[in-house]
């Protein structure tokens, strides 16, 4: 048997924070440090510690969640971005995101920046030369790999070279310290014209390689998505965490469609393997622009709905990235995060699947399983516009006519003692989460 070692590096689903939903690709370097300033006081006891700069930290007019298309970039002699001094003033003088990263690990986190793939279109425009390479930017780049909604880069033919630009990135990201990379533009490929689906792999697989051998242990995630199940082992002997869906806002239908696709995946689930059902949009967020919403607004999702999206996310084990503005948060949104029954589900459950899903026209009860360590992990949502009784069948799951006590996860209270069945009153759009174990 060969052991993939990336997937040591992350035993449990990453725990983070990330910049886009709520500063998009505008985020300055005091944001990011009153992010880990947070996290350090109030969620790291709990497990979180990735602090993530998303999209455009190279690019200095960066305002919001859109793109300035063709905009000159920062770039160095190598043809690789580096932070945009304005926004980051402690990268100057060729220092990058040390100084941040060396912050965020004083404070016992982990710091993550987002990458496109490929290589800038200015290096290739300019022809800069490759680190440790006899090729140079217009010799690797691919001109009719495109992103179709982010100007930034080319994507690069499967040479030499090719992999040389990636052992160079990656060789500078882990002399700053970096701890975690998203790399976006590279889960789903369906939108582009000149290959077919997934066509650039052979990029993932020299990501992949970089990671390897640059002496630094670094989770990689891949975006957007959703990612094609067919592609499963793929990307689970490549990457730690994949995108299964596109980006993830805070609307119901958004919301309800991830039923679909956490089932689809149940089964790919599995230590320093994640498929990823996309960040948090919990708290404050959309803070530099209107973006699916009101600009600079409090979750759209009901209590109910955020205890569905939390739910769902925990039992299957998908990363837990938060979106929102972390200083901002109110009370019930630092609740939702340092939940400590929720987390040890999050860290220790294994098996999750649906057990059922009963519904006419969208609406009615999914029920969702995972073993826990002496006990079972139950997840009743109620899909229905109105308040509804979800029924739970012990004996489908467990051994019958046992009785078994019941925790409310959520409401940190112990219900009681049942046998046969259990049938909570569940909110319009709402959850219900239980550790249920033998009497």
């Amino acid at each position: 048997m060969v052991i993939v070692m990336h997937r040591r590096f992350a035993k449990t689903a990453p725990l983070g924070w990330n910049s886009w939903d709520c500063f998009g690709a505008g985020v300055t370097e005091k944001q990011l440090k009153e992010n880990a300033d947070y996290m350090a006081k109030y969620l790291k006891q709990y497990g979180w510690e990735y602090i993530v700069c998303d999209i455009q930290w190279y690019e200095p007019n960066a305002k919001n969640n859109d793109y300035f298309n063709f905009t000159p970039l920062n770039l160095d002699e190598y043809g690789r971005a580096i932070p945009a001094e304005n926004r980051f003033p402690s990268s100057k003088g060729g220092k990058g995101f040390k100084e941040i990263s060396d912050y965020c690990h004083s404070l016992g986190l982990k710091f993550g920046i987002h990458i496109m793939r490929g290589i800038p279109r200015q290096a290739v425009h300019e022809n800069l030369p490759i680190k440790n390479s006899r090729y140079t930017a217009r010799q690797v780049a691919h001109h009719f790999s495109v992103c179709s909604w982010n100007t930034d880069m080319y994507g690069m033919i499967n040479c030499p070279g090719t992999q040389d630009y990636y052992n160079s990135i990656i060789e500078l990201y882990a002399s700053w310290g970096v701890d975690f990379i998203k790399c976006d533009d590279i889960c789903v490929t369906e939108f582009r014209q000149w290959d077919s689906p997934y066509s650039a792999d052979y990029e993932i697989e020299m990501l992949r390689k970089a990671i390897d051998n640059c002496g630094r242990e670094i989770v990689l995630s891949l975006s957007p998505g959703p990612a094609n199940i067919k592609n499963a082992d793929h990307l689970a002997k490549n990457a730690n965490m994949w995108r299964i869906t596109g980006d993830f806002w805070d609307s119901w239908d958004k919301l309800y469609n991830m039923f679909e696709r956490c089932y689809t995946w149940q089964d790919k689930v599995r230590p320093g393997n994640y498929p990823d059902c996309d960040m948090l949009p919990l708290g404050k967020i959309s803070k530099n622009g209107v973006c699916h919403g009101p600009q600079n607004r409090m979750t759209q999702f009901t209590k109910p709905e955020q205890l569905t999206m939390m739910s769902l996310w925990g039992i299957f084990k998908s990363p837990l990235m938060m979106g929102g503005n972390m200083p901002e948060n109110d009370e019930w949104t630092l609740s939702l995060l340092t939940n400590e029954e929720y987390m040890k589900m999050h860290r220790t459950a294994y098996g999750a699947h649906q057990h059922l899903r009963n519904e006419k026209n969208g609406k009615g009860d999914i029920i969702w399983v995972a073993n826990g360590r002496g006990c079972k992990y139950v997840a009743l949502f109620n899909t229905r516009d109105k308040e509804h009784s979800v029924k739970l069948d012990f004996s489908q799951i467990l051994m019958p006519d046992e009785k078994y006590s019941v925790y409310d996860i959520w409401n940190k209270e112990n219900l009681g003692e049942f046998k046969n069945i259990f049938k909570p009153i569940i909110a319009p759009h709402g959850a219900g989460l239980y550790k249920i174990e033998t009497v």
